[in-house]
Parts: C-alpha cells; sequence; structure tokens
C-alpha cells in the first residue's frame, strides 16, 4: 500500500426526499435532499436540513432546489453540487488529499439508459472514482434481510418519495418489475390541492407533508386513530388566516385514487409473475419499504384488496439504504450491480 492511497467506500440512497449515506456499516448522514443555492452566483448556501428549512420562505436572492423528481436527477448541476457537499459533510475535515472514493449507488429499477448515465456522471464528478449502481427494490430486499440469491420469490414495493418501485427478484435478479411515478409527492400535492378545493386554505409543501405524516391514511376506518390535526394558513378568497382541524378519514378520501393506482401496479406485477415465484410470494407475502410504508393502514388496505399478506419492513425509510451498505461490502461477489 502506498503512502497516498485512500480510498474511502461509501454507499448512497440517493433519494427524492432524503439521501442517506453508508460508511463502515452505518448511517453517517440523513439529510434531505435538497440545496439552497444562490440565484446569481449559482454557489451553493445550504444543503440538507438547512436548505430544508429555508424552503418556501426564500427572499429572491436564494433558490432552493430538490435535484431529484420522480426518483431521478431533474437538475444535473444541483445533484452534483449535493452529492459533493455531502460527502464533504462525512469526509475528515482535516485530511490534507481528497481520498479516491468507491461508491455503490441506489437508482429507479424503471431508469433509462440516460438516467443511468446521469447518476454515473453526477457520482464520478462528486469524486467517484469506482461506481457501481443497484436497483431500489434489490437494496430494499437486501436492507431487509432477505437473500437475493436463494431460488425463490420474494417481491419487494417500495414506495419512495418520486417513484414506487414494484419488482419480484428471485436468483439475484429482477423477475419482474414496475417502476410508477406515483408515490410520496403525489400524495403531498393531492393533499395541497386537496386542502385548497374543500377548505379554502393555501398551504405549501413542508405542511401538507406535516399532515401526511399526522393524519395520513389509507384507510377510513382506523382501529388506533389520530386526533385531528390542526392547519393554519391563509384563506385563498380573502387572504385572512384560517384555522382548519383535519381528520385521518379526510386525508384517506383525498388519498384514495392515488393509492388505488399503486394497487393496480402491485397487482399488475403480479400477472407477470411465473406461477411457481407467485406460490412463494403467497407463502412469504409482499414486503413494503419506503417512507410510504409508514402510511396508516396502507398495508391492511393492500392485504385486503390482494388477498396476500403484506409486511411492513424494520425502519423502512432506511431498508434501501442498508442494502446498498449490504452491497457495498460484497461488490465483488455481487453480479447483478451496475458498472
Amino acid at each position: 500500500m502506498g503512502l497516498f492511497s485512500f480510498t474511502q467506500e461509501i454507499a448512497i440512497d440517493l433519494g427524492t426526499a432524503n439521501t442517506i449515506i453508508i460508511q463502515n456499516g452505518k448511517i453517517v448522514l440523513d439529510e434531505p435532499s435538497i440545496v439552497a443555492l444562490d440565484k446569481r452566483t449559482d454557489k451553493l448556501i445550504a444543503i440538507g436540513e438547512k436548505a430544508r428549512q429555508m424552503q418556501g420562505k426564500e427572499h429572491e436572492s436564494i433558490r432552493t432546489v430538490r435535484p431529484l423528481r420522480d426518483g431521478v436527477i431533474a437538475d444535473f448541476y444541483a445533484a452534483e453540487i449535493m452529492i459533493r457537499g455531502m460527502i464533504k459533510m462525512i469526509s475528515n475535515k482535516n485530511s490534507f488529499f481528497a481520498p479516491s472514493l468507491k461508491m455503490v449507488v441506489c437508482i429507479p429499477s424503471g431508469s433509462t439508459e440516460v438516467e443511468i448515465r446521469a447518476v454515473r456522471d453526477s457520482s464520478e464528478h462528486a469524486g467517484g472514482r469506482e461506481v457501481y449502481m443497484i436497483y431500489e427494490p434489490m437494496a430494499a430486499a437486501m436492507g431487509i434481510g432477505l437473500d437475493v440469491e436463494a431460488p425463490e420469490g420474494n417481491m419487494i414495493v417500495d414506495i419512495g418519495g418520486g417513484s414506487t418501485e414494484i419488482a419480484v427478484i428471485s436468483l439475484g435478479g429482477l423477475v419482474c418489475n414496475r417502476s410508477i411515478r406515483i408515490a410520496g409527492d403525489d400524495l403531498t400535492s393531492d393533499i395541497v390541492d386537496y386542502m385548497g378545493r374543500q377548505h379554502n386554505i393555501r398551504i405549501g409543501e413542508r405542511t401538507a407533508e406535516l399532515i401526511k405524516i399526522n393524519v395520513g391514511s389509507a384507510l377510513t376506518d382506523l382501529e388506533d386513530a389520530p386526533e385531528d390535526y390542526i392547519v393554519r394558513g391563509p384563506n385563498r378568497l380573502s387572504a385572512l388566516p384560517m384555522e382548519v382541524p383535519v381528520s385521518y378519514q379526510e386525508i384517506a378520501h383525498c388519498l384514495d385514487k392515488s393509492i388505488s393506482k399503486i394497487e393496480i401496479a402491485v397487482l399488475g406485477a403480479l400477472e407477470q409473475t411465473p406461477p411457481e415465484l407467485y406460490a412463494d410470494i403467497v407463502r412469504n407475502g409482499i414486503y413494503l419499504a419506503g417512507g410510504g410504508a409508514l402510511l396508516k393502514g396502507l398495508n391492511k388496505r393492500l392485504q385486503d384488496k390482494i388477498n396476500i399478506p403484506f409486511h411492513i419492513a424494520e425502519d423502512p425509510l432506511r431498508a434501501v439504504a442498508r442494502g446498498t451498505g449490504i452491497a457495498l461490502k460484497n461488490v465483488d461477489n455481487y453480479s447483478f450491480l451496475l458498472r
């Protein structure tokens, strides 16, 4: 080993809503995927949580950007700055030499060649010397603790911020997969529209996100019902302040259409599944991962609709990141990683 051979190994779950970085098997960074830039110079002002606090509150010389939309890079420049900034947050501040990076990055299973190249280029520009990529459902399955290389069918439904990934995995590959652009962000915008239409109140993305977390539900009848959530904001017509209590039943009605689209996609993936693997899935159940898995009553609604048990992964928000970390340790053994 030469004196100057620094290689840092990191796994990145580059999500539409949050970016998680794993190093040495531990989560070293978990921040919102957002950057604040100076409008005139495009210089970085803040990143992650600090930038999220500025969102919706900027003045004319600051813009906040979410570099990823629908699970893929929408703003190449902002994505590169964000990845570079987040790597800087975790790397040794006192290190004199920039280490060369070996990275495993997560991508949606429905990514096109162009989208895959965008992730690879952004990662390389941010300092990656060796960049591997793994499909999100595969990473989620590994993070949940499933043996992805076994001759057995496992089904994953990973509901992220920008896309919902549905895949049947067997023998270290995706047998059939669906990637739909209906996910957490769509549920949030459903809530923004609903509040404006139904209550004449104007709310922003962050408030809608809080409504979703507190009273978001997939069912109109929950056993452990949450209390109504109080929303404050301006009236759309008079601009006078309003206070509106919102119940989980209301939000269940408001999210119904988007959740139905997820149900249809799951049924579509099951239709394509070979019968031997279908039998395994009925026996093992279907696993829910991603932030969307935390929506109250979602597993019960899907189970009632599809007649197969749905299990929520332990810590579903970080299942994909954990799986990416496992892939990083076994880069040489896994043939399903993309170079």
